[in-house]
C-alpha cells in the first residue's frame, strides 16, 4: 500500500535566501492575483473559464513581457503551480465545496511549491536541502524523511520559514494493534471524555495567552501603521499566535496518537463546528440574544480544536488499520444507557446525569461517550464501517 506523508522542518536561511524566498512568494501571489483578475474580467465580458493550459501560455507572456520582467527571477514551476492552485480553487467553487476564490494578501499564507522532485536534493546526513534558485538551505533535522521525495513546499509562519517535504513509500497493510473500541464525547470543561470513564483535560491554549495577546495588540494599535515600530509590534503579535497554534497542535497530536494506537475503532460525534460557533449578534432588524455569552462559548469551542482532533484521528487510525465512525450527536447526553429513556430532564446540570426512569446516575460526558459508542456499534453492524474523511493516499502535510 502506498502512503503519502509530509515532513515539516524549520529552515535556517541566510539573509540573501530570506530575501529570495520573500520575492518568490510575492511573485506567486502576484501571478495568482493577476490570473484571478483576468478570470473575473473574462467572465464579465461573457467569456468561458480559462483553463490552466491557456493561462500558462499567458504566464510565459508575462515573464517575457516588458511590464513584469522581474518574474523571470523566480523559478517557473512555483509560478505554474500558483495557476494550478487557482484552477483547483475554481473547481472547488463550482463543486460547491468552497467559497469563491479571493485575492491573496501579503503576509497571509506566504508560500510556494516546487512540484518537480528532480529539482530537489535532500542531504539528511548534513541537515540541508537544495531548492532551485535558492541553493542549499540548512534545516532543523529533528527526524528522518521516509520514502521518495515527491515535492517540497516552502512557507512562512510567525516570522520563520519552513519546508514541507512530501514523500511516497510502500508500507504493509496495517493491522490494528488493539481490538478495543471506544466512544468519545467532546466538550468544553472536559476536552474529550472516553466511554471507559477516562477523559482528557482541555489545554485552553488561547486562553492562556489571551492577556499577553491583548497587550501586544493594544501596543500595535498605538503605533503608526507601516512604521518600523508597527512592524515590530506586528511581529510580536504573530509570534504569540504561532505559539498558541503550536501548543494546540502538539497537544492534539499527542492525544490522537495515543488513542489511535490503543483502539481499533473510535466512535465520535459528527459535530458541525462551523455552525456551532456562528455568531449570535443577528442583524439590526432582528438583534440576537445573549450575544456576549455566545461569543465566549464560540471562543472556547474554537480554542479546543475539535475539527483538527477529528482530522488527525481519521488518518492516524487509517495508518494503524483502525476505523473512525462519526455518529449523529443528537441526545447523546440525554439518553440513558441502561433503559434508553430520552429526556432533557435526565441531564440536571452540566456534569450530572440522573435518569428519571431507572435512577441511573453518572457523569453526563461519560454517558454521552457511552451512547456514542453504542451508536457506532450499530453503524458498524449494518456493514463494513466507512471512514469519514480523506483516503489513505491523501495525507495531511503535518503528520507525526
Amino acid at each position: 500500500m502506498q502512503r503519502l506523508q509530509a515532513f515539516k522542518y524549520e529552515l535556517m536561511p541566510n539573509g540573501e535566501q530570506q530575501r529570495d524566498m520573500r520575492r518568490f512568494a510575492g511573485s506567486c501571489r502576484f501571478v495568482f492575483n493577476k490570473a484571478l483578475a483576468l478570470q473575473k474580467e473574462n467572465y464579465e465580458s461573457g467569456g468561458k473559464f480559462i483553463g490552466y493550459v491557456e493561462m500558462a501560455k499567458r504566464l510565459t507572456e508575462w515573464r517575457n513581457g516588458t511590464e513584469t520582467p522581474w518574474l523571470k527571477d523566480s523559478p517557473v514551476h512555483p509560478l505554474q503551480h500558483a495557476l494550478k492552485n487557482l484552477e483547483r480553487a475554481y473547481k472547488n467553487f463550482f463543486g460547491k465545496r468552497a467559497a469563491f476564490p479571493c485575492f491573496k494578501k501579503k503576509g497571509q499564507c506566504d508560500s510556494f511549491r516546487y512540484p518537480d522532485s528532480k529539482q530537489i536534493k535532500l542531504d539528511q546526513a548534513n541537515g540541508r536541502i537544495f531548492l532551485p534558485k535558492l541553493g542549499w538551505l540548512r534545516y532543523r533535522n529533528c527526524r528522518d524523511v521516509l520514502g521518495t521525495v515527491k515535492n517540497a513546499t516552502v512557507s512562512q509562519s510567525g516570522g520563520k520559514w519552513f519546508v514541507s517535504v512530501q514523500t511516497e513509500r510502500e508500507v504493509e497493510q496495517p493491522v490494528p494493534q488493539a481490538n478495543s473500541a471506544i466512544g468519545i464525547d467532546m466538550g468544553i470543561a472536559r476536552f474529550a471524555t472516553l466511554s471507559d470513564g477516562t477523559y482528557l483535560a482541555p489545554l485552553n491554549s488561547f486562553k492562556r495567552h489571551e492577556a499577553a495577546l491583548r497587550r501586544a495588540q493594544q501596543a500595535m494599535s498605538r503605533k503608526t501603521k507601516f512604521s518600523n515600530n508597527w512592524k515590530k509590534a506586528k511581529a510580536r503579535v504573530q509570534r504569540i499566535h504561532a505559539r498558541i497554534g503550536n501548543a494546540r497542535r502538539d497537544y492534539l497530536h499527542k492525544a490522537t496518537t495515543t488513542i489511535s494506537k490503543n483502539h481499533a475503532m473510535v466512535c465520535i460525534e459528527d459535530l458541525q463546528v462551523k455552525n456551532m460557533s456562528k455568531s449570535a449578534a443577528g442583524s439590526t432588524e432582528a438583534p440576537g440574544k445573549n450575544v456576549r455569552a455566545k461569543s465566549g462559548l464560540n471562543r472556547a469551542i474554537l480554542d479546543q480544536g475539535w475539527f483538527e482532533f477529528r482530522r488527525q484521528l481519521d488518518y492516524k487510525l487509517a495508518w494503524n488499520g483502525g476505523w473512525l465512525i462519526a455518529v449523529p450527536p443528537q441526545n447523546t447526553s440525554r439518553t440513558c444507557p441502561c433503559c434508553g429513556h430520552v429526556s432533557p430532564e435526565n441531564r440536571r446540570t452540566q456534569a450530572e446525569f440522573a435518569c428519571e426512569a431507572c435512577s441511573f446516575e453518572e457523569n453526563a460526558d461519560v454517558v454521552g461517550a457511552i451512547n456514542v459508542l453504542a451508536r457506532g456499534h450499530r453503524v458498524a453492524a449494518c456493514g463494513e464501517p466507512v471512514r469519514s474523511g480523506r483516503s489513505v493516499k491523501q495525507e495531511p502535510t503535518e503528520a507525526i
